[in-house]
């Protein structure tokens, strides 16, 4: 008998319009022999069920159901595609845990405290291997923040809002004149902001998930982008950075990576699909872990179907072992 799953997609931040667009690959993929799916958008205004002929269903939030020409859907399951809040903070987690929902993501505490750069990175530190670029962790927007930069962390710096993705309000600062200027623009998106030194290096972005209660990682991307840095143009505009997946790693490389994402992956006990990016220092080649995405973007430039399908996974498979993992 076919499960009923929920595609939860939308959200209430601008990485919205990249929630929409991973949902739709998900559907394209999703074993339609195992699962009926009916794809719910959350927005401000509400949680719909869009049929085909345009007429929204609202869902009832009591139990997480849909009453359709007389008949109320219960799903077995969610599949969440949502990126940021309420997605991807931990928020919708909670719900679901309340509620005894099986869904496809990180539990309630591991994605609200993946969605905090800077706590994330004090968790991780410490695994074998891993480094951490020198940072500093901003709760204000104040002129005594720019001494204390300047005094403490060595240019050029990223300075990035800590709660967030999709690399939005994120800017690289080569000059003290312009930190003004780019902590203006992250403390516009969040109430806190990371400051962190640069690391010379050559970035790599990997996907990390469970299957059978196995952890399987997948072959890495290296990035290189057109850019100044592998920012939301980049990360979503065709052409816009090189991607190439596997990335260029030598054996020991490949062999060291591995085992420090599991160990991430292990220490912020993580579930589903996470995508984990990291720089490879020059000279050095010394990993350095930049962030986590619980809810890594499936869209058509996305690195997860990329990876995915560089393993010689179909799509539909690969979903279907993400689907099966979450009623573990």
């Amino acid at each position: 008998m076919k499960k009923t799953i929920a595609l939860l997609t939308g959200g209430t931040t601008g990485e919205w319009v990249i929630s929409v667009k991973s949902a739709a690959t998900i559907a394209q993929h999703i074993d339609t022999t195992k699962y009926e799916v009916y794809k719910i958008m959350l927005t401000e205004n509400g949680w719909f069920y869009e049929p085909a002929d345009s007429v929204k269903i609202e869902i009832d939030r009591n139990d997480f159901s849909l009453n359709l020409n007389g008949r109320k859907i219960k799903f077995d399951g969610v599949f969440i595609a949502i990126h940021g809040s309420p997605g991807e903070d931990g928020k919708l987690q909670g719900y679901f845990d309340m509620i005894r929902m099986p869904y496809t993501t990180c539990n309630a505490l591991t994605s609200a405290i993946t969605m905090n750069k800077g706590y994330t990175k004090a968790i991780v530190n410490g695994i074998k291997n891993l480094n951490t670029a020198k940072s500093l962790q901003l709760f204000n927007n104040e002129e005594t923040n720019l001494a204390e930069i300047t005094s403490q962390l060595t240019l050029p710096y990223f300075v990035k809002p800590n709660n967030g993705g999709s690399s939005i309000g994120m800017s690289k600062v080569k000059h003290n004149d312009d930190l003004k200027e780019a902590l203006d623009k992250a403390f516009k998106e969040d109430n806190q902001v990371l400051v962190e030194e640069f690391v010379a290096g050559r970035e790599f972005s990997v996907g990390v998930f469970k299957t059978k209660g196995n952890i399987m990682v997948l072959p890495a991307t290296e990035v290189i982008p057109t850019n100044e840095f592998f920012d939301f143009e980049a990360k979503y505009t065709p052409g816009a950075a090189e991607e190439i997946t596997p990335g260029r790693m030598s054996e020991e490389e490949k062999a060291r990576v591995e085992s420090i994402v599991v160990a991430v992956y292990q220490k912020l006990n993580c579930k589903g699909i996470v995508r984990i990016d990291y720089f490879l220092q020059h000279e050095t080649n010394n990993f350095y872990f930049i962030e986590i995405n619980t809810i890594p973007g499936q869209t058509a430039t996305s690195f997860i179907p990329q990876q995915v399908a560089a393993m010689g996974v179909p799509l539909k498979d690969f979903y279907t072992q993400i689907i099966e993992e979450a009623f573990i």
